[in-house]
Protein backbone atom coordinates (compact mmCIF):
# COMPACT_ATOMS: atom_id res chain seq x y z
CA UNK A 1 0.00 0.00 0.00
CA UNK A 2 1.10 3.39 -0.76
CA UNK A 3 0.32 6.62 0.23
CA UNK A 4 0.47 9.82 -1.19
CA UNK A 5 2.10 13.14 1.16
CA UNK A 6 2.49 15.40 -0.89
CA UNK A 7 4.72 16.51 -4.38
CA UNK A 8 8.07 16.88 -5.26
CA UNK A 9 9.65 20.11 -6.48
CA UNK A 10 8.90 18.81 -9.89
CA UNK A 11 5.21 18.35 -9.33
CA UNK A 12 5.25 15.14 -9.34
CA UNK A 13 3.47 13.02 -6.60
CA UNK A 14 5.16 11.76 -3.91
CA UNK A 15 4.40 8.16 -2.68
CA UNK A 16 5.24 6.69 0.23
CA UNK A 17 4.17 3.29 2.10
CA UNK A 18 2.75 2.44 5.04
CA UNK A 19 6.32 0.62 6.61
CA UNK A 20 8.17 3.80 5.71
CA UNK A 21 5.34 6.00 7.41
CA UNK A 22 5.33 3.84 10.33
CA UNK A 23 9.32 3.78 10.40
CA UNK A 24 9.33 7.87 10.45
CA UNK A 25 7.02 7.89 12.91
CA UNK A 26 8.77 5.64 15.24
CA UNK A 27 11.94 7.36 14.36
CA UNK A 28 10.20 11.30 15.20
CA UNK A 29 8.99 9.48 18.93
CA UNK A 30 12.86 8.18 19.10
CA UNK A 31 13.73 11.81 18.99
CA UNK A 32 11.15 13.22 21.05
CA UNK A 33 12.01 10.52 23.99
CA UNK A 34 15.71 11.92 23.70
CA UNK A 35 15.11 15.81 23.43
CA UNK A 36 11.41 15.99 25.05
CA UNK A 37 12.39 17.47 27.68
CA UNK A 38 14.23 20.26 25.69
CA UNK A 39 11.15 20.93 23.85
CA UNK A 40 9.07 21.47 26.77
CA UNK A 41 11.57 23.76 28.63
CA UNK A 42 11.42 25.44 24.91
CA UNK A 43 7.63 26.15 25.77
CA UNK A 44 7.59 26.86 29.27
CA UNK A 45 10.24 29.55 28.49
CA UNK A 46 7.63 30.85 26.66
CA UNK A 47 4.93 31.10 29.39
CA UNK A 48 3.17 27.88 28.01
CA UNK A 49 1.50 25.18 30.25
CA UNK A 50 -0.61 22.41 30.57
CA UNK A 51 -2.49 22.00 27.11
CA UNK A 52 -0.50 24.31 25.36
CA UNK A 53 3.03 22.89 26.07
CA UNK A 54 1.00 18.99 24.45
CA UNK A 55 0.05 21.59 21.49
CA UNK A 56 3.27 22.52 20.87
CA UNK A 57 5.06 19.07 21.53
CA UNK A 58 2.08 18.01 18.42
CA UNK A 59 3.58 21.11 16.41
CA UNK A 60 7.22 20.35 17.41
CA UNK A 61 6.16 16.57 15.34
CA UNK A 62 4.65 17.82 12.39
CA UNK A 63 7.93 20.34 12.19
CA UNK A 64 9.97 17.75 11.98
CA UNK A 65 7.77 15.37 9.38
CA UNK A 66 7.94 17.64 7.42
CA UNK A 67 11.80 18.90 7.49
CA UNK A 68 13.32 15.92 7.66
CA UNK A 69 12.64 13.32 5.16
CA UNK A 70 14.90 10.34 5.43
CA UNK A 71 15.68 8.56 8.81
CA UNK A 72 18.91 9.60 8.94
CA UNK A 73 18.30 12.97 9.04
CA UNK A 74 16.11 11.87 12.10
CA UNK A 75 18.37 10.55 13.69
CA UNK A 76 21.08 13.08 13.08
CA UNK A 77 18.84 15.75 14.86
CA UNK A 78 20.38 17.62 18.14
CA UNK A 79 19.00 19.11 20.99
CA UNK A 80 19.23 22.34 19.97
CA UNK A 81 17.31 21.88 16.66
CA UNK A 82 14.71 20.41 18.49
CA UNK A 83 14.65 23.21 21.35
CA UNK A 84 14.59 25.97 18.24
CA UNK A 85 12.01 24.25 16.78
CA UNK A 86 9.84 24.20 19.96
CA UNK A 87 10.18 27.65 20.70
CA UNK A 88 9.66 28.62 17.28
CA UNK A 89 6.24 26.47 17.62
CA UNK A 90 5.47 28.32 20.45
CA UNK A 91 6.29 31.55 19.49
CA UNK A 92 3.76 31.08 16.92
CA UNK A 93 1.10 29.87 19.14
CA UNK A 94 1.39 32.75 20.92
CA UNK A 95 0.86 35.22 17.78
CA UNK A 96 -2.03 33.09 16.54
CA UNK A 97 -3.70 34.16 19.86
CA UNK A 98 -2.47 37.45 19.90
CA UNK A 99 -3.85 37.93 16.08
CA UNK A 100 -7.69 36.53 17.50
CA UNK A 101 -7.41 38.86 20.35
CA UNK A 102 -6.56 41.84 18.34
CA UNK A 103 -8.93 40.53 15.67
CA UNK A 104 -12.03 40.45 18.30
CA UNK A 105 -11.02 44.03 19.89
CA UNK A 106 -11.16 45.54 16.60
CA UNK A 107 -14.30 43.53 15.75
CA UNK A 108 -16.03 44.86 18.98
CA UNK A 109 -14.75 48.74 19.83
CA UNK A 110 -16.96 48.60 22.52
CA UNK A 111 -15.27 47.37 25.91
CA UNK A 112 -12.44 49.83 24.22
CA UNK A 113 -14.91 53.07 24.24
CA UNK A 114 -16.41 52.16 27.53
CA UNK A 115 -13.22 52.48 28.75
CA UNK A 116 -12.21 55.31 27.16
CA UNK A 117 -15.17 56.98 28.76
CA UNK A 118 -14.98 56.45 31.90
CA UNK A 119 -11.29 57.51 31.93
CA UNK A 120 -10.26 55.83 35.72
CA UNK A 121 -7.03 55.86 36.31
CA UNK A 122 -6.87 51.36 36.55
CA UNK A 123 -8.51 51.44 32.87
CA UNK A 124 -5.95 53.97 31.56
CA UNK A 125 -3.06 51.65 33.46
CA UNK A 126 -4.52 48.73 32.39
CA UNK A 127 -4.67 49.77 28.23
CA UNK A 128 -0.77 51.94 28.84
CA UNK A 129 0.21 48.16 30.05
CA UNK A 130 -1.52 46.42 27.18
CA UNK A 131 0.15 48.99 24.70
CA UNK A 132 3.36 48.34 26.18
CA UNK A 133 3.34 44.88 26.45
CA UNK A 134 2.61 44.63 22.73
CA UNK A 135 5.17 47.31 21.84
CA UNK A 136 8.11 45.33 22.94
CA UNK A 137 6.88 41.95 21.61
CA UNK A 138 7.03 43.86 18.51
CA UNK A 139 10.40 45.14 19.23
CA UNK A 140 11.55 41.79 20.05
CA UNK A 141 10.42 40.45 17.19
CA UNK A 142 12.64 42.91 15.20
CA UNK A 143 15.80 41.83 17.37
CA UNK A 144 18.37 39.33 15.42
CA UNK A 145 16.99 36.20 14.90
CA UNK A 146 20.19 34.38 16.60
CA UNK A 147 19.79 36.97 19.85
CA UNK A 148 15.69 36.97 19.83
CA UNK A 149 15.31 33.42 22.22
CA UNK A 150 17.64 34.93 24.36
CA UNK A 151 15.96 37.94 24.91
CA UNK A 152 12.97 36.06 25.45
CA UNK A 153 13.77 33.88 27.83
CA UNK A 154 15.16 36.66 29.81
CA UNK A 155 12.19 38.59 30.14
CA UNK A 156 10.85 35.73 30.64
CA UNK A 157 12.82 35.30 34.22
CA UNK A 158 15.62 33.20 33.52
CA UNK A 159 18.80 34.12 34.37
CA UNK A 160 22.37 34.11 32.40
CA UNK A 161 23.33 30.67 33.61
CA UNK A 162 19.55 28.73 33.44
CA UNK A 163 19.42 30.26 29.81
CA UNK A 164 22.73 29.42 28.95
CA UNK A 165 22.25 25.60 30.51
CA UNK A 166 18.76 25.60 28.47
CA UNK A 167 20.19 26.34 24.81
CA UNK A 168 23.33 24.34 25.63
CA UNK A 169 25.94 27.77 24.70
CA UNK A 170 28.76 28.54 26.76
CA UNK A 171 28.27 31.39 29.00
CA UNK A 172 30.08 33.89 27.34
CA UNK A 173 27.92 33.21 24.35
CA UNK A 174 24.94 33.67 26.26
CA UNK A 175 26.01 36.72 27.71
CA UNK A 176 26.97 38.28 24.57
CA UNK A 177 23.98 37.45 22.72
CA UNK A 178 21.57 38.56 25.71
CA UNK A 179 23.52 42.18 26.06
CA UNK A 180 23.58 42.95 22.26
CA UNK A 181 20.05 41.96 22.22
CA UNK A 182 18.78 43.91 25.24
CA UNK A 183 20.79 46.94 23.74
CA UNK A 184 18.82 46.35 20.42
CA UNK A 185 15.54 45.77 22.14
CA UNK A 186 16.24 49.41 24.24
CA UNK A 187 17.17 51.22 21.11
CA UNK A 188 13.40 50.14 19.48
CA UNK A 189 11.66 50.97 22.68
CA UNK A 190 13.30 54.49 22.70
CA UNK A 191 12.67 54.65 19.12
CA UNK A 192 9.16 54.80 20.28
CA UNK A 193 9.44 56.76 22.32
CA UNK A 194 8.81 54.35 25.60
CA UNK A 195 11.61 54.71 28.48
CA UNK A 196 12.94 50.85 28.90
Amino acid sequence: MHVTTGRDTGGTSVAESAADIASRTTAIERVLERFGEVALRAGAAHGLRGDDLDEVMQDVRIRIWKSASGLAKLDALTSSYVYRTAASAAVDMLRRRRARREQSTTADPAPVLALAGRRSSYADAALTSTEALAAIGKAVDEIAVNRRAVVRMYLNGYDREEIAALLGWSEAKTRNLLYRGLDDLRQRLTTLGMKP
